[in-house]
């Protein structure tokens, strides 16, 4: 497999995470179609908790759509911001955004919240933080994170997602994973 995206910089995590984020991808192409349901763990203010089994591994996410998108485009697919716990593979705090069109392979995404600037990777049509924690940490305090990337066709897009309720769907999230915070 080819993997076109990865530049200099790019740490041993970094492509780890994009290799196991195209790896779900395939098995999910392949799989004979099969309706995974997640558990609904509660809804708190503008985020969702879930958990789920995924091949026999458990998964736990926060999620969210923006609350406002911006963007001079004339079609764009379903926008959601997750953090997802998967013990068993030792992923704990996992951001990661679905844009709703592939980005740019020179796209600069940042997510900012407050003052705070966290730069993102591109994988298709996924984002993911170079570094969790902080950006969780950030989510955690923060009142609304901006996130700010370019399609493959150039279109500019701004998507604000609220961070209220983020911190008890968080919490959720890990209770139902096992996961302290």
């Amino acid at each position: 497999m080819s993997v076109r995206y990865i530049t200099v910089g790019m740490n041993v995590m970094q492509i780890f995470r994009s290799t196991l984020a195209i790896s779900i991808l395939v098995a999910a192409l392949f799989a004979a179609p099969v309706a995974v349901k997640a558990d609904f763990l509660g809804k708190f203010d503008d985020w969702e908790a879930h958990a789920r089994t995924d091949g026999g591994s458990k998964v736990c996410y926060a999620a969210t759509v923006p609350t406002k998108s911006e963007g001079n485009y004339t079609r764009r697919g379903d926008v959601f911001l997750l953090v997802s716990h998967r013990p068993a593979d030792k992923m704990t705090g996992f951001v990661s955004l679905e844009a709703g069109y592939s980005y740019s392979k020179t796209s600069k995404i940042t997510a900012r919240i407050g003052g705070a600037s966290f730069p993102m990777f591109a994988d298709g049509e996924l984002a993911f933080a170079y570094e969790d924690r902080p950006l969780v940490e950030a989510m955690i305090r923060g009142v609304d994170m901006v996130v700010k990337g370019t399609s493959s066709r150039g279109t500019l897009t701004t998507d604000t997602f609220s961070l209220s309720g983020f911190t008890a769907a968080y919490n959720a999230a890990s209770k139902a994973c096992g996961v302290s915070n």
